[in-house]
């Protein structure tokens, strides 16, 4: 199986969770099973398992969640202690805090990148938001 096929490997397991092209969910979104996201979500997104930004989402929220494959927009912070998967039409914008960072070209990522521990990142306090970039002079 290719790295980044249609098919990813969240999407192999079966989602509790779809939120459709046509759904719009505003508010905090709180999960225990496994989510596919190919809608718009605005506000924060949590889950036990695992997570799928298909490549039509768009997600203004900060992510909580075991793996994370995006193929989507994301307008917020990161936070998994497994894997995160950023398949070629991904574009994040926000922080991210992870075990295992995966970027296929043509990725945007922009914002801070900490590696941590598996085991660390649900202790952690909170990543800030990335500031607006300032002028940098010499």
């Amino acid at each position: 199986m290719a790295m980044f096929s249609r098919e990813p490997e969240v999407a192999a397991k079966s989602p509790e969770t779809i939120i459709g092209p046509s759904v719009k969910v505003e508010g905090n979104f709180i999960g225990s099973g496994n989510v596919v996201v190919e809608g718009t979500v605005n506000g924060s997104l949590k889950t036990s398992k695992d997570l799928r930004i298909g490549e039509g989402a768009k997600v203004k929220a900060d992510i909580e969640a075991a793996n994370v494959t995006v193929a989507g927009e994301v307008h917020g912070n990161v936070r998994t202690a497994g894997k995160l998967e950023l398949g070629p039409s991904a574009k994040v914008l926000g922080n991210v805090e992870v075990a295992v960072l995966v970027v296929a070209q043509g990725a945007i990522l922009n914002g801070k990148c900490v590696m941590v521990k598996p085991e660390t990142v649900s202790s952690s306090p909170p990543i800030p938001h990335p500031e607006k970039k300032k002028s940098f002079q010499a």
